[in-house]
């Protein structure tokens, strides 16, 4: 079955200094036509950064919408026309002060495929040297870490609850386990 909507129409009805969203027209698989708000991102960026003695770098950092504090693996958005891999490198830099001398990629991930096409590629950061953090402006983060067990735990019985978070260590798990058994 074909399932793929056709675009008839796109007006730009938000340009933010992050987000732009549009309001579409598509057409239906059925012939029919509806509407689609999609808001457009940059993508983002995920690292899972683990040193050598098998402990996790996370954050917590207060998340306006939720108006919460949340636990996170480090993340941030790309630049609009920035590569995925350059972001990686200096948003862990940025963060956790660390760069990483063994980067392995783990996929991508969707966030909220309902409305907005942003796409986090999610990366395994290790053999981890650390120097100052330089957190953007508007940035304020406690880092600390973990035994990646420990948080991968959290992640399984809901104490971590970023979609994000969850995911990537998982993936990272899964990947650290391979290397470890073949």
């Amino acid at each position: 079955m074909e399932l793929k909507e056709k675009k008839l129409t796109s007006e730009l009805v938000y340009d933010g200094g992050l987000l732009k969203v549009y309001y579409d027209t598509v057409e239906l698989v059925n012939g029919r036509t509806a509407w689609r708000e999609v808001i457009r991102h940059p993508g983002a960026v995920v690292m899972v950064p683990v040193d050598d003695q098998g402990n996790v770098y996370l954050e917590r950092q207060f998340r306006y919408p939720y108006d919460r504090v949340v636990v996170e693996v480090p993340a941030g958005k790309l630049e609009w026309g920035e590569q995925p891999d350059d972001a990686a490198r200096r948003e862990l830099k940025e963060e956790i002060g660390a760069s990483a001398g063994r980067w392995t990629y783990l996929g991508e991930m969707l966030p909220t495929p309902g409305f907005c096409d942003e796409l986090q590629r999610v990366y395994l950061a290790q053999d981890l040297t650390f120097g100052e953090t330089s957190p953007d402006e508007d940035e304020f983060l406690e880092v600390f870490r973990l035994p990646f067990a420990q948080a991968l735990e959290m992640a399984a019985d809901g104490r971590i609850q970023d979609s994000k978070t969850v995911a990537a260590l998982f993936r990272a798990d899964r990947a650290m386990r391979g290397a470890c058994h073949g």
